[in-house]
């Protein structure tokens, strides 16, 4: 999605006070955690503690979605925790065996960037009564995101069941993956936390709307307001970025060692080709790269090839390298990997002169066989959105049979 500037990768950092024996301390169960993102908002996420052969693993739970951080490293007094899918991590410091405090620190926007971070023990056996609310915000919601400066537009599904609501937004650039949270009164809060985002929206329901506002770390908050529309639709994602020019998608990249890569190119000839314009700081993206790995593995044999371009947060084309090879390795990715450049949706429009403009990472630009563009979706609906994303992966591979068997 990445749609506007608030949209960041980012690094993780907390602090642990028993230098040595620090994880010992901790106790195994379930964990409620929060970031600190102003003086008043708190942005609640769940995390899980286990202990394995004298080790900890941390996971950290956002509505269906889990995310295993692993064991956590000793470094001084402090411990730290690596996210599987961004260059992020958590450091913390202990104060005993219940509580465990600290920063969130978005290296990408510098280390001065923290977020106080406390995570507190809850009785793992303890279990959670389902309240009746007064309201029920089960459904699809029209929403308009900076309604009075620069509005864009949304769809909100959710799904409530007693106090506990969980759902995502839907917009023309991918969807805010997983949120839960709460319902209490006239009073909805939904989160999500996962090493890139930290999205948090607070919400009042009155006179059948809802009126809140929406914070991205500590850096944007913004207004939203929805209304009941079961109808309400967005452009449709294939119809967003369009070719404008008569003439077949042609680019020169660098690869991964540094040489240039010209595409049309001899070795994708008379092959169904799909160029993936991404980030690797973009969770949307790497939703989308873990689709494309399946669909590669699938029918890579019968004439499939993936080009991906990676567009990078850092200025350095070697530290641009570096962040596409840790994507590559922690994933097994086997198709083509090129160097876009920084991530800059005007410079990526640029690169691609015969379309009308690049508005979201990811974009999956499909080619046939005959070199033709057969196909641009404009960003991606992951898991997190259900029926929408399984419904889309089976389409895609659908269209993707159909290319292969054309001549």
């Amino acid at each position: 999605m990445f749609r506007y500037p608030f949209f960041f990768y980012f690094s993780c950092a907390v602090l642990i006070s028993n230098p040595g024996n620090a994880q010992s301390k901790l106790s195994a169960g379930n964990w409620e955690a929060k970031l600190k993102i102003n003086d008043v908002t708190e942005l609640p996420f769940r995390l899980e503690v286990s202990k394995t052969r004298k080790k900890y693993n941390f996971t950290i739970h956002n509505a269906s979605e889990t995310i295993a951080l692993g064991t956590p490293v000793q470094q001084g007094d402090s411990m730290i925790i690596d996210f599987p899918n961004f260059h992020s991590s958590i450091h913390f410091k202990a104060n005993n065996l219940k509580n465990i405090a600290g920063y969130w620190i978005n290296y990408n926007k510098g280390e001065q960037y923290k977020i106080p971070f406390q995570a507190n023990y809850w009785n793992a056996n303890s279990t959670q009564i389902e309240k009746a609310t007064e309201h029920d915000l089960t459904g699809r919601w029209k929403t308009t995101f900076d309604a009075e400066k620069s509005p864009w537009m949304a769809i909100g599904v959710f799904e409530q069941k007693g106090e506990k609501i969980t759902g995502t937004f839907l917009t023309e650039t991918g969807d805010f993956r997983f949120l839960e949270g709460k319902v209490k009164g006239d009073t909805m809060n939904l989160s999500c936390f996962d090493g890139s985002h930290a999205f948090h929206f607070t919400g009042v329901y009155e006179n059948q709307k809802l009126n809140g506002t929406f914070y991205s770390g500590k850096h944007f908050a913004g207004s939203w307001e929805a209304v009941l529309d079961p109808g309400f639709e967005l452009r449709h994602p294939d119809s967003v970025t369009y070719v404008i020019k008569n003439e077949p998608v042609a680019f020169k990249m660098k690869d991964l060692e540094g040489k240039d890569f010209t595409f049309p190119n001899p070795a994708y000839k008379d092959k169904v080709t799909i160029i993936q314009i991404m980030g690797t700081w973009c969770p949307n993206c790497m939703d989308e790269t873990q689709f494309l790995n399946e669909l590669y593995a699938k029918y890579h044999a019968q004439g499939l090839e993936i080009i991906s371009i990676g567009y990078e947060t850092p200025v350095d084309f070697q530290q641009q390298v570096e962040k596409i090879r840790m994507l590559q390795k922690r994933h097994n990715l086997d198709f083509t990997f090129l160097v876009g450049g920084q991530a800059n949706k005007a410079l990526t429009s640029q690169q691609f002169p015969m379309l009308n403009e690049i508005i979201s990472y990811p974009t999956a630009i499909v080619i046939g066989k005959d070199g033709e563009v057969k196909k641009i979706h404009t960003g991606f609906n992951g898991p997190g959105t259900g029926k929408l994303y399984t419904d889309y992966v089976n389409s895609m591979s659908s269209f993707i049979e159909m290319l292969l068997q054309e001549k």
